[in-house]
């Protein structure tokens, strides 16, 4: 579902607004895609400004930061282990920021936007004794 991003209808004090004007391109938001594990899809939307935005479908590697050895590696996504955007996300291994995925060398936290940015960074957890 599309969401437009229009101003409220009521006003403070409960009472309703009239319409200035129609509804703009501009104010149109987008669909959320899911972004999956799997072979690397992407998707080229156009942006405001002649820009482009690259949505992830589907990723299998991801760029993980060691904070203690302040080096970056390239490693393979095992499956997702906790998302607190929404609970389902974890049975059908859907990325979004925030969510803590499970890879070869251990747990990581998802930094970047893969549905807007086109790749998917992350920074390495402290495992837990």
């Amino acid at each position: 579902m599309v969401k437009w991003h229009l101003r409220s209808k009521r006003t403070l004090t409960g009472s309703r607004l009239r319409r200035l004007r129609k509804k703009k391109k501009f104010e149109k938001g987008s669909e959320f895609l899911e972004t999956r594990i799997g072979k690397r899809k992407v998707k080229v939307k156009k942006s405001k400004g002649g820009g482009f935005k690259l949505k992830l479908l589907s990723v299998e590697k991801i760029n993980v930061a060691d904070p203690e050895t302040k080096k970056v590696k390239r490693v393979k996504i095992v499956s997702v282990e906790k998302n607190p955007a929404n609970p389902h996300f974890v049975r059908r291994n859907i990325l979004t920021k925030g969510a803590i995925v499970k890879t070869e060398i251990g747990l990581a936290k998802v930094t970047s936007k893969p549905g807007q940015d086109g790749i998917v960074n992350a920074v390495l957890m402290k495992a837990e004794k």
